[in-house]
């Protein structure tokens, strides 16, 4: 998706964030009702826009508009005082209130996948088709709080992050690394409102899940399965980067679930 840069101040959120737009494209392969509906991609916390470039080619290619967004503190978009996973979600949202769309696909990775999740259960008839690809749970109500306290990174964490350096060093350094403390007491805190409201989601719902190096909650994603009404899920041999580590895999599962009528 070779296009510039787009920077909007969303009105939702008043916060500015920058995206790419493909635009429209013709192409025989996409029906005319799903042509019509845009594709949005947002990335995991530490990344950009750009981790999406390969598969925002394959979805082009098909006849569908893709924008891919940096969320804020990411990539070029600007940094925030505030990094709640609602604001987060907000920002998504915003963006398509502006564009006046009534109708998206939603793909997440990660922290993307949980905002994303939050924009089709804040706005149901938006979402079209959701897909959540290793976007960690919150835990209920009751569920042990994990103690990370002091915590040594695990191998798998310091070979995302190392492999994420090399392959995209600019994303690495535009983040905002003041946003990781509050991001992983979000994710660590019950989150009881999120679990009420999958009920909520319309969505065909897409949840795609690592190996046993990933970072989804076996326990709790059986749970999210149940809650929402029409979802299935996919799991992968490889740890949290699966459109990164398994792109062929990725695109064979996704990309038919997208262009499905």
């Amino acid at each position: 998706m070779t296009v510039q840069f787009t920077e909007t101040t969303v009105t939702r959120s008043g916060h500015t964030i920058s995206f790419r737009d493909s635009g429209v494209a013709a192409s025989a392969v996409a029906t005319e009702a799903v042509q019509s509906i845009p594709v949005i991609l947002v990335h995991g916390m530490g990344g950009d826009n750009r981790t999406w470039d390969r598969f925002a080619r394959s979805i082009t290619a098909r006849g569908r508009r893709v924008l891919a967004v940096d969320l804020r503190g990411h990539g070029r978009s600007a940094r925030a005082q505030s990094y709640q996973f609602g604001e987060f979600g907000d920002d998504v949202l915003g963006l398509c209130e502006d564009l006046g769309f009534d109708r998206v696909d939603l793909v997440g990775h990660s922290l993307g996948g949980h905002a994303v999740s939050l924009v089709a259960q804040e706005r149901p008839a938006l979402v079209r088709r959701l897909v959540l690809e290793e976007a960690p749970l919150p835990l209920r109500p009751g569920d042990p709080v994990p103690n990370f306290g002091g915590r040594l990174p695990s191998p798998v964490e310091l070979w995302h992050a190392a492999t994420s350096m090399l392959r995209s060093p600019r994303a690495v350094w535009a983040f905002d690394r003041s946003m990781t403390a509050s991001a992983l007491t979000q994710f660590h805190e019950p989150n009881p409102l999120w679990w009420q409201r999958l009920a909520d989601i319309e969505a065909k719902t897409l949840i795609l899940r690592g190996g046993p190096t990933g970072m989804v909650d076996p326990r709790l994603l059986e749970v999210a399965v149940a809650a929402i009404p029409d979802c299935e899920v996919v799991s992968f041999a490889c740890g949290h980067s699966i459109h990164r580590d398994r792109f062929r895999d990725f695109e064979s599962t996704v990309l038919p679930f997208l262009m499905a009528p």
